[in-house]
């Protein structure tokens, strides 16, 4: 099997794991990461590396996100999202719109924001959600995100004592929608909760250009997945030999980073530092 990487549309009711696991079936291959999770309940883009391919996601994972999500107010659930457990209910039908759009605008830019109890965070070794089905109790720490988007974008609609709208968020890596939902529920008294979320971009990846699990997944090539980061520029097989010996490399460019080829194949990425060209990834010659 070829290296390289895979954008998966995540259907509602799996975890990421078991999408990962899916994958080393269809591709039959044991090497396969990905370059972040989502919730069972979320749907939308995952990006996964296939054997070398896995050496790219350090570059992925860290990249701002798109979401599409569904707010309910007037309940608040353990989780902060509909998969949780309603621990409190309030009526949320005579909210206005204004006043949705106000706390909307609070949790925008950089923001603390304290994580779904619920949540990957780590608490002495363990992830806060099995502490949580374990019956313990978690405390986190609020910590600095940035939400660079966040937009209401339908009217709300009431269904008895609660009230539901659709939103879009951009937000750098570990913004928590799930809290987002939350926070606006708090600070209006009425409690909140996400009913649906579907991620829509990772970097410059885009939903649309995702496969369904069922249906034929296409892998963009190592060669052009890593120009995604930095252009290429080729170099000899000698520096090539040089480069995977740990050797850097001085090349006349203006550019910080490149992707280093030959006429055999990807060698590396690398940056420069000092003067040299440095290899932050090397590639094996079988690709």
């Amino acid at each position: 099997m070829a290296s390289g990487l895979v954008l998966v549309d995540k259907p509602a009711g799996i975890t990421s794991f078991d999408v990962v696991a899916k994958l080393r079936k269809i591709l039959n291959t044991r090497k396969i990461g990905h370059a972040g999770t989502l919730d069972p309940m979320a749907t939308g883009l995952m990006l996964l590396g296939v054997n070398q391919g896995t050496k790219l996601l350090q570059f992925l994972i860290g990249m701002d996100k798109q979401y599409v999500a569904t707010i309910r107010l007037g309940a608040s659930t353990v989780s902060d999202d509909a998969q949780g457990e309603v621990v409190a209910t309030a009526d949320a039908s005579a909210l206005t719109s204004s006043a949705i759009d106000s706390e909307i605008q609070k949790l925008t830019g950089e923001i603390m924001q304290l994580p779904s109890s619920v949540s990957a965070k780590k608490i002495d070794g363990k992830r806060a959600y099995d502490l949580v089905r374990e019956g313990k109790s978690v405390e986190l720490t609020p910590k600095a995100v940035l939400v660079s988007r966040f937009e209401r974008t339908s009217e709300p609609v009431v269904s008895g004592e609660t009230l539901d709208f659709e939103v879009i968020v951009d937000c750098a890596s570990g913004t928590y929608i799930r809290a987002l939902a939350r926070d606006i529920g708090i600070a209006l008294g009425v409690g909140g909760h996400l009913t649906s979320l579907r991620r829509t971009k990772i970097g410059q990846y885009q939903i649309a250009d995702a496969f369904a699990l069922e249906s034929g997944l296409a892998l963009t090539p190592l060669t052009e997945a890593v120009l995604q980061f930095a252009p290429r520029h080729d170099i000899s097989e000698q520096q090539a030999i040089d480069v995977r010996n740990g050797k850097p490399l001085k090349l006349a460019t203006d550019q910080q980073r490149l992707s280093l080829t030959t006429e055999s194949g990807l060698v590396s990425i690398s940056s420069l530092r000092d003067g040299l060209f440095r290899s932050e990834v090397v590639f094996a010659s079988e690709q």
